[in-house]
C-alpha cells in the first residue's frame, strides 16, 4: 500500500486547503496537490495527497471514498506510477 492517494471528481471550486483539511482527520498529510491547467491555472478535478503512513492513507480511502466535498461525491484510491513515455518514438 502507498502513502500516495489519487483524489478524484473534486469540484472546480475545491482548494488544497480543503483537501489538506478533509484527510488530516486520518493522519499527518505530508502534501496536498490539486492539478491545474497549464495555461488557465483552472483546476482539472483531481488532486493528490501523501499520508504520513500506510496504515493512515488506507484509514483515508476507508473514510473518504464516496463522500460528499463542496457537492461532490470524491473518489479516492492509491495513486498508481505514472507510466513511462518512450520519447524515442521517431
Amino acid at each position: 500500500m502507498g502513502k500516495k492517494l489519487y483524489v478524484g471528481n473534486l469540484s472546480y471550486n475545491t482548494g488544497e486547503n480543503s483537501l489538506r483539511e478533509l484527510f488530516q482527520n486520518y493522519g499527518t498529510v505530508a502534501s496536498a496537490k490539486i492539478i491545474t491547467d497549464r495555461d488557465s491555472g483552472n483546476s482539472k478535478g483531481f488532486g493528490f495527497v501523501e499520508m504520513g503512513s500506510d496504515s493512515e492513507a488506507q484509514a483515508a480511502i476507508a473514510g473518504t471514498n464516496g463522500t460528499d466535498l463542496d457537492g461532490r461525491q470524491i473518489k479516492v484510491n492509491e495513486a498508481m506510477d505514472k507510466p513511462r513515455r518512450d520519447d524515442n518514438r521517431w
